[in-house]
């Protein structure tokens, strides 16, 4: 059994850009953890096969050169706590602790030194790979050599009316930017009260959105990292909760989840669905992108054309217009009349395949992970906001010299 001082749910980010010294006296045991961290994809491991002489100055030195330190603790108990306490005080890195004895009172002292994450023997690798996620999560964002100096990327669906499809073309695009463009994303959903991300992903999640806002004056990397779930793609998500929350959510605790989020992921895009009630927040305002999801009828048009109205109505250089389940011979409104009335062109078209859409909601497979034209169309709208070109085009037909 893991004993973790961390929600046990969370699964394991990329761990790539940790530094790590891994610091044990016994060889056998040492040589343990090394391999099970050669099993993981940090960046630089370095074995000491002794504890430090001198506490103080090998606090200083680890600070400068690593974000997470791995103490033996049975090799002397003693001087090990001590050491955790001294490596753990500037908080800067995590200190994780290895140890053959699972002693409730051990783990207690553990945790009063300073120690984030208990692992004991034998090494299980999802129990390390959950903990490495845990400390890139809380890693200062100046120590992230794959990050900006500043912070991540936010993207906003929002949907011209219900039922124009907004859930399922943003949790495809989160995944696209984690698999097409290797970027670390978190998914928020925040078409509350009742989000379908966690569905169309078909993840379980203990905590919410809820949890989150409720709690928005403790929000931080730390307790941030609590509350996510890992899809199998690598995305991460904070769902929406599962039933009617009874809570008001303000302003305030938005901006601030949104503002811890972005310290630590690359990409932040957030679920709005058919929300239009954050007319006080910065956040659409502050957007890196916006995605306005609408289908070709004039109830989406009527709707959409008054969201750019209210809350575009200085230009709105950020929003772009994804027009859904795109039929181009369908006879509704064509795309000439949409970028008329809504004084703008559609900058992206996603074709209409109900089987395709209604298999990946059965299975929760996302329509990201499988080759087809929403896929395809999907795919070229992430990588276009991380800088990558599109995809090029499938040949069509075949030839007799492949």
């Amino acid at each position: 059994m893991s004993n973790q001082f961390q929600n046990p749910d969370l699964d394991g980010i990329s761990s790539s850009g940790l530094a790590v010294a891994l610091i044990g006296p016994h060889d056998a045991r040492r040589r343990i953890v090394a391999n099970a961290l050669a099993g993981t994809d940090v960046t630089s491991i370095r074995e000491f096969n002794a504890y430090p002489s001198k506490l103080e100055d090998a606090a200083k030195s680890m600070d400068q050169d690593y974000d997470v330190v791995i103490i033996d603790l049975d090799s002397d108990q003693n001087y090990a706590l001590q050491l955790v306490e001294a490596v753990a005080a500037s908080g800067l890195v995590t200190v994780m602790v290895y140890s053959m004895n699972p002693d409730p009172n051990l783990l207690m002292n553990c945790m009063r030194a300073g120690a984030r994450e208990f692992l004991p023997h034998p090494i299980v690798q999802t129990t390390l790979n959950d903990a490495l996620a845990r400390a890139w999560i809380r890693r200062p964002a100046s120590r992230n050599a794959n990050r900006s100096s500043t912070s991540g990327k936010v993207v906003i669906f929002l949907g011209g009316k219900g039922g124009s499809g907004v859930t399922t073309v943003a949790c495809n695009f989160a995944v696209s930017l984690v698999q097409e463009c290797k970027q670390n994303v978190l998914l928020i959903d925040l078409d509350l009260p009742l989000g379908d991300a966690a569905l169309n992903l078909g993840i379980t999640t203990q905590f919410s959105t809820v949890d989150a806002l409720q709690n928005f004056s403790r929000m931080d990397q730390n307790f941030l990292s609590k509350l996510l779930v890992k899809h199998s793609s690598g995305l991460f998500v904070l769902a929406a909760p599962g039933k009617f929350p009874q809570v008001e959510i303000s302003n305030e605790a938005v901006e601030k989840m949104v503002s811890v989020a972005k310290q630590a992921f690359d990409f932040v895009v957030i679920d709005l669905g058919s929300r239009y009630d954050l007319s006080g927040s910065t956040l659409v305002e502050r957007a890196d992108t916006v995605y306005l999801v609408m289908q070709a009828g004039i109830p989406e048009l009527r709707n959409s054309h008054r969201v750019i109205s209210e809350y575009f109505k200085n230009g709105g250089s950020n929003l772009e217009i994804v027009l859904n389940r795109f039929m181009p011979r369908s006879g509704g409104v064509d795309e000439e009349h949409i970028s008329k009335a809504l004084t703008r062109p559609v900058q992206w078209k996603i074709p209409s395949d109900y089987v395709t859409v209604r298999r990946m909601q059965n299975e929760a497979t996302p329509l990201a992970l499988e080759d087809s034209m929403i896929a395809r169309a999907i795919q070229d709208m992430a990588r276009t906001a991380c800088g990558m070109p599109a995809k090029p085009e499938k040949k069509k037909g075949f030839s007799l010299f492949g």
